[in-house]
């Protein structure tokens, strides 16, 4: 059970605060509700690139680094298509120089010509070395627009191409700015060895005076259902072929994302899995095979993955997968395989809450979804989903008409 506190700002700040007096540090998480999938599909990549620019200076600090070095913090940030979140550890009595860093470059960024240059060059270079320029770099380039038509999960963080960051002019960023850094679309946490009231003065001196943005209003686009199989080959220069194929699955929020997602180990996750053994132990169809889910807020993938041993076809591998699945459906699920899915699912869950950290973004995240006590009933959730569920799940998404299949390499 994670303990919190819960108040806002009149600009619309929303913040969570977590007391641990066991630790001596504290953690301050600043959540925004952006991820790529707000992007305009002409240019994207901009939830990305923000993720450098916001420590590219601010309108007062010219340098975000250099101030939480001397107190002996730390920082980092991510980005996913449907969040960006930022993060700053620093030894507890030191908290306040966190609350200043993050709400300078909250009110106002730096807006330097010559930081947005640097900036987008080091994403672009960032796309070639990862997504252009190594093994299966390319591999969700390739695999989104496939699975996703018109939705905007069809192009990866860091966006489709990388002329939509060369092109990114100062007042697309200043735009992207105002749309979203803004209070009213973030989540604030306070965790680790501190004070409730010590936090609320804290977060109304150095917040409390930012000007709300308009309202956000998301207009996405609703993926289709898919009612036909799709495959695609790409040819690339791999070590290994391997085979990549996605189910469309239901949101986060959804009753049935937990079975779901325990569905997923069943068939996929480690060495006891049955795909594995099946596949790669017995058959040895596979050098290694996996299932799992994107864990995307709104409709994601249950994603099937392999690397095919030499000799095997592609089409041979990609039957085998299917095999499977229907056995699966055929023979049921017995007790002892569910009973063994929630035991990892609730040792990941466990472990998950023991750092300060992920507690933060875990009740972040939990706000984000409508209720930050969301948090503390995941285990029962795991603990409420029986065999029938799973089954249930695996006959409506694990069918062909869903299925869209990547065939990778030589």
């Amino acid at each position: 059970m994670i303990d919190f506190h819960e108040f806002s700002l009149d600009n619309g700040l929303q913040v969570i605060v977590h007391q641990d007096k066991t630790v001596p540090i504290a953690v301050l998480d600043l959540l925004y509700n952006v991820g790529s999938k707000d992007e305009n599909p002409e240019k994207t990549g901009f939830a990305h690139l923000f993720e450098h620019l916001m420590f590219g200076g601010s309108k007062n600090i010219p340098n975000y680094d250099s101030p939480l070095q001397k107190v002996g913090g730390d920082n980092n940030a991510f980005t996913s298509p449907d969040i960006t979140n930022y993060y700053v550890t620093v030894p507890a009595n030191n908290l306040e120089t966190a609350f200043w860093l993050e709400s300078d470059r909250m009110l106002e960024l730096s807006f330097d010509p010559e930081v947005l240059s640097v900036q987008k060059k080091v994403v672009i270079e960032e796309f070639k070395q990862r997504y252009l320029n190594q093994p299966y770099g390319d591999v969700w380039l390739k695999l989104r627009p496939l699975a996703y038509k018109i939705h905007p999960y069809q192009w990866p963080t860091i966006g489709k191409e990388i002329s939509h960051i060369e092109n990114a002019t100062m007042e697309d960023v200043k735009d992207f700015f105002y749309t979203h850094y803004r209070p009213n679309n973030a989540i604030l946490t306070i965790a680790g060895n501190v004070k409730l009231k010590e936090v609320e003065r804290l977060t109304k001196k150095w917040f409390g005076n930012i000007p709300s943005g308009k309202p956000y209003r998301r207009n996405l686009p609703e993926e289709p259902i898919q009612t036909t199989s799709r495959i695609a080959r790409h040819q690339a220069d791999v070590p290994v072929n391997t085979i990549y194929k996605t189910y469309h699955m239901c949101e986060k929020n959804d009753i049935n994302y937990i079975p779901t997602d325990l569905l997923s180990d069943i068939l996929g996750r480690g060495k006891s899995s049955r795909l594995y053994q099946s596949l790669v132990k017995e058959k040895k169809i596979f050098n290694g095979v996996n299932a799992s889910i994107s864990g995307s807020i709104e409709k994601g993938l249950f994603i099937i993955s392999g690397k095919i041993k030499e000799g095997i076809s592609y089409e041979n591998a990609d039957l085998e997968i299917q095999r499977e699945i229907s056995k699966l459906k055929e023979e049921s699920i017995n007790d002892d395989e569910v009973t063994k899915v929630k035991n990892q699912a609730e040792s990941t869950l466990s472990f998950s809450e023991l750092e300060l950290l992920p507690r933060a973004l875990n009740l972040a995240y939990s706000k984000l979804l409508g209720d930050t006590n969301l948090v503390n009933k995941t285990s029962e959730k795991i603990q409420a989903v029986t065999s029938k569920d799973i089954l249930r799940n695996a006959e409506k998404v694990l069918i062909q008409e869903n299925c869209t299949t990547l065939y990778y390499g030589k």
